[in-house]
């Protein structure tokens, strides 16, 4: 087993950042929440454990604690914002509200020297960190003093340099302390010390042995999307059992352009990986006609896909070589994480098509799903060690309802031929000018509107297209693209004049905070 650190996750909103920096790192994490931590922390073994921010109060009667078994191990232990108030609460100190609030950019003071901050802050110095927080410390348990301090926080990082507690008020993990992920890296290999060991050659040679390990001689089908985590989770398997694996590809006809041609081409001529393709196209489009409601076309879309790919699933069974008995899915570990969060309850659903439908109990099969310890961009790292094409594996995400649901409104054959039209010359110009693997995701949307406009001599009443692109790492949070304006004319002027039926378009400068749904 890899030697790891365990996240207790008491709620905060960016706690899946914490497991990013660790990552980024090289260290292997997982997050646990707080109600699981216990099992959690036996099963896994760590070699540290990091405490999380979280929304509660920690003077409220049933506030969430640690186990104390974290305590009695003798671990190095992390905790942050509500983790430093719980740790204290717990080890005897005193926690009290109704204090000044800090929410936002902060300074911290560095009064001694720590290896928590070794190599990169120095005494008597100022920092600039994010605070968010409304109670705070007032009384350190025995054993601690304090090393840092800001304006509203008096004890902002507080240790106990002899049982290796390290604590902070203000949150390491987000972009706005800009030397987080050093103090994090810190933690992991000075105090923790731990390698920087989690690397995707000694994922694949680990997972490869798990999946033979699991598979035994049975069979595996996998649900192709067309997306990245599909394709790469079935390469690995492939590599793993080879023939043993079939692919189901249900091309629905709501993918970008070419898209689904070069799903086939890859997987049949490139890794030689046996694979059914449905074209299914019809069926969709049919059903999905005069459909506004956008989780009614996720139900549709995820009803059908599931018949469809069952109908397949049964075919193969009577092909005499025996009934597939395990169902490959690209799930990755942020809907592992969210799945039994600190809120929600546990779920399945089928990831290879993107959360549109559950796995019915019909299917009867076991689930492999190799991806599940990574986020996205260590899926394209993989994807890469495997000897996926650079023009495949960097491809901006594509949710699996496709561009269904960048259609608001109704789904009609015309408006889907405008859209996919017009989402490949954005995409092509992006391309053109370098930015494509500078942005995280960029799409088009055919808005349900109509204005009147002049080409030439005559008036047009055609649709407005949207454009949107956005830069992150891993999805959680993202920020609009700066074009400049000279790209967005270019773009324009291109869609309008060679795609009929838009005479407008404009560009959507919306962000996505932490904790909102999943930019599509």
């Amino acid at each position: 087993m890899t030697d790891s650190i365990l996240i207790i996750d008491f709620g905060s909103q960016v706690t899946q950042l914490i497991a990013r920096r660790l990552r980024e790192a090289g260290v292997y994490c997982e997050i646990h929440p707080f109600q699981n931590a216990a099992p959690a922390f036996e099963k896994l073994q760590p070699k540290g454990v990091i405490f999380s921010g979280g929304p509660a109060s920690v003077t409220d009667v049933g506030s969430p604690r640690a186990p104390q078994a974290v305590f009695d191990s003798g671990v190095p232990i992390l905790a942050i914002c509500y983790g430093q108030q719980t740790l204290a609460l717990q080890q005897g100190g005193e926690v009290e509200g109704g204090h000044a609030a800090e929410f936002g950019r902060a300074e911290v003071e560095i009064l001694e020297a720590s290896p928590l901050f070794e190599g990169f802050w120095e005494v008597g110095s100022r920092y600039p960190v994010w605070m968010s927080h409304g109670d705070r410390v007032t009384q350190l348990p025995p054993g601690f003093k304090v090393v840092g301090t800001s304006e509203n926080a008096p004890f902002a990082i507080a240790v106990n340099e002899d049982r290796r507690y390290y604590t902070t008020m203000f949150h390491p993990e987000v972009v706005h302390t800009p030397d987080g992920a050093k103090l994090l890296s810190n933690f992991a290999h000075n105090i923790v010390g731990l390698k920087s060991d989690w690397t995707m050659s000694a994922y694949r040679e680990q997972m490869i042995e798990k999946i033979r390990k699991q598979v035994g001689k049975g069979r595996v089908l996998c649900a192709l999307s067309g997306g990245v985590d599909s394709a790469v989770a079935a390469v690995l398997i492939h590599e793993a059992i080879g023939d043993q694996l079939t692919c189901v590809f249900v091309d629905h006809g709501l993918m970008r352009q070419n898209e689904g041609d070069q799903v086939v081409t890859l997987f049949r001529e490139h890794f030689n990986i046996p694979l059914i393709s449905v074209d299914a196209a019809d069926l969709f489009i049919g059903k999905l006609e005069g459909v506004k409601d956008p989780e009614t076309k996720r139900k549709i879309i995820g009803g059908l896909f599931i018949d469809v790919f069952d109908a397949e699933a049964k075919k193969i069974a009577s092909d005499g070589k025996g009934a597939p008995e395990f169902l490959a899915q690209g799930t990755l570990y942020p809907d592992v994480i969210e799945s039994v969060s600190f809120s929600g309850g546990p779920s399945v659903t089928i990831k290879s098509h993107h959360n549109v439908g559950g796995l019915p109990a019909r299917m009867n099969m076991k689930l492999v799903e190799p991806l599940r310890e990574l986020f996205k961009d260590e899926v394209r790292a993989l994807g890469r060690e495997l000897g996926l094409p650079d023009s495949f594996v960097g491809r901006h995400p594509f949710p699996g309802p496709g561009l269904a649901i960048r259609l608001p409104g109704g789904v009609t054959r015309e408006k889907l031929d405008i859209l996919r039209k017009a989402d490949a010359i954005y995409l092509d110009e992006i391309r053109k000018a370098g930015l494509y693997d500078t942005i995280w995701q960029a799409f088009a949307v055919l808005l349900p509107v109509q204005t009147v406009g002049v080409m030439g001599d005559g008036r047009t009443y055609d649709s407005v297209l949207a454009l949107r692109a956005v830069t992150s790492v891993d999805g959680m949070t993202a920020d609009f693209f700066p074009y400049d304006m000279n790209f967005l004319g270019r773009a324009a002027t291109r869609i309008i004049n060679e795609v009929k039926g838009i005479n407008r378009v404009v560009y959507d400068v919306t962000s996505k905070p932490p904790g909102t749904i999943e930019w599509e």
